[in-house]
């Protein structure tokens, strides 16, 4: 078993699942959304883009623009954030809070293909 192929996949699926756990709940109903757990899908995800930088494949490619996506994504989400509650002072509001799970949604989707493709490139690597 190789350990980079290991973190690497930890890494991956855990930017997924964490960005799962911050989407799911009532869009519009921030006591369904935490902070907390948009930095931490912000901060596995740009590990996660860390760790794709060195392949210079054509799925790795993939995977690398996969990654940024989700990262724009989420770093829009947290900036959104920050400002309402920080520059604005408007709070998070539900018209707020429904940006912002837009915008980690799109990030979703992001990361669902990035994990299709791993998948698929395990898959195919083995046969």
């Amino acid at each position: 078993m190789n350990l980079e192929k290991v973190i690497f996949g930890f890494f991956i699926v855990l930017s997924l699942t964490l960005n799962v756990g911050f989407v799911l709940g009532e869009y519009n109903n921030p006591e369904h959304h935490s902070v907390y757990e948009l930095f931490a899908v912000v901060v596995v995800n740009m590990i996660a883009t860390g760790l794709k930088l060195g392949d210079r494949s054509q799925i790795g490619a993939l995977l690398l623009a996969t990654s940024l996506v989700a990262d724009f994504e989420l770093i829009a989400a947290a900036l959104e954030w920050t400002f309402a509650v920080h520059v604005i002072g408007t709070g998070i509001t539900p018209e707020v809070i429904t940006s912002i799970v837009s915008l980690a949604g799109g990030a979703l989707v992001a990361n669902i293909i990035s994990v299709v493709i791993l998948v698929s490139e395990t898959l195919i690597s083995r046969i």
